[in-house]
C-alpha cells in the first residue's frame, strides 16, 4: 500500500492512499473534520453506512466506532485533509463562552458538503503542507477558524463540540448487540460501556453466558450470512463490513460455521 501523510501539526494532516483500497477499524477519540480532495470513503457504523466522495466535508464525532474503507476513484488517489478537534483545543475555545450544551442524543456524522466558508478554510491549508518554516500559531488559528465556521452554520454543533463527558456505565448487552461488527480490542469495548476490562469480561459472561470472542465471531458470521442471502453482497465487502480482517480467514470461519463457502451460498448451492 502506498500511503503518504504530511502534517502541519499532529492535529492537521494531508492523507493520501494510492492502493486499491485501505480498510481500518477505528474508535474516534477526537472529533474529526474531513475534506475530500479525491477518492471515496465508505464508513460503516451501527446506525448506517455513509459514502463520501470528492468535494464532501463531514464531521465525525468522538467516541464512535466505525469501519473505514478508503478507495481511489477515477484514476485519482484517496486524498483528504483531516483536522482533529481535540478535547483540549475545544475546552480552550469554549472556556469563556458560557455555553451549556444539552446532553446530546445519538452522535451521527454531520455533513457540510459544498459549504463555501468551510471549504475555503480547509482548502487554504494546502500550501502549508509544503512549507518547512511555518509560524507556530498558524495551525491554531486555522482550527479556531474551522470551529467558528461550524458554529455559524450548524446551530446544534455546540451539543457535540462542547460536550466533554466521558462514556458512563451503560447496558452492556444492548451496546454489544448494536456494535458487534466492529473489530475493536476488548479494552475499547470496556471503555465505551463504562467498564474496566475485568468488569467488562465479567458482565459479558453474565449477559451472554460465553466469552466475548466466541460471541462476536458467531454474531459476525450470522450477519454475514444475512448479507449474502438478503443483500447479495460480494464476499470481500461482507468480510470487511462484519468485522473480519482478511478474506481467507473469513471464508474459513464461514465454512466451518455453516458447512459451505460464501461463494456456494451466493451461487445457490448451499443446502439447508
Amino acid at each position: 500500500m502506498e500511503y503518504q501523510a504530511k502534517y502541519i501539526t499532529e492535529d492537521i494532516k494531508l492523507s493520501c492512499y494510492e492502493d486499491k483500497l485501505f480498510k481500518s477499524e477505528i474508535m474516534f477519540e477526537q472529533h474529526m473534520l474531513v475534506w475530500f480532495i479525491s477518492g471515496e470513503t465508505k464508513i460503516v457504523q451501527a446506525e448506517g453506512t455513509y459514502l463520501f466522495k470528492k468535494g464532501d466535508i463531514f464531521l465525525i464525532p468522538r467516541n464512535q466506532l466505525a469501519t473505514i474503507i478508503n478507495y481511489p476513484k477515477d484514476g485519482q488517489p484517496h486524498k483528504t485533509v483531516v483536522m482533529h478537534l481535540s478535547t483540549q483545543r475545544l475546552r480552550e475555545f469554549y472556556a469563556n463562552l458560557g455555553v451549556m450544551p444539552k446532553t446530546p442524543g445519538a452522535q451521527k456524522i454531520r455533513s457540510f458538503s459544498n459549504h463555501p466558508l468551510l471549504e475555503s478554510c480547509l482548502a487554504s491549508l494546502i500550501p502549508y503542507f509544503e512549507m518547512k518554516d511555518l509560524p507556530a500559531n498558524i495551525a491554531s488559528l486555522k482550527i479556531t477558524e474551522a470551529i467558528s465556521i461550524l458554529r455559524a452554520i450548524d446551530k446544534d454543533i455546540d451539543e457535540v463540540l462542547a460536550n466533554f463527558d466521558e462514556p458512563g456505565k451503560i447496558d452492556l448487552a444492548t451496546y454489544m448487540e448494536k456494535n458487534f461488527m466492529f473489530n475493536m480490542p476488548m479494552e475499547k469495548f470496556g471503555y465505551l460501556t463504562g467498564r474496566s476490562l475485568t468488569t467488562f469480561k465479567r458482565d459479558f459472561k453474565k449477559a451472554f453466558n460465553t466469552t466475548p470472542q466466541k460471541w462476536l465471531t458467531q454474531k459476525r458470521l450470522e450477519l454475514a450470512h444475512y448479507q449474502f442471502v438478503e443483500k447479495h453482497k460480494k464476499p470481500l465487502d461482507v468480510c470487511y463490513e462484519v468485522g473480519f480482517e482478511n478474506l481467507s480467514h473469513f471464508s474459513y470461519a464461514f465454512k466451518k460455521q455453516f458447512g459451505y463457502a460464501p461463494t456456494a451460498l451466493l451461487e445457490g448451492k448451499a443446502r439447508n
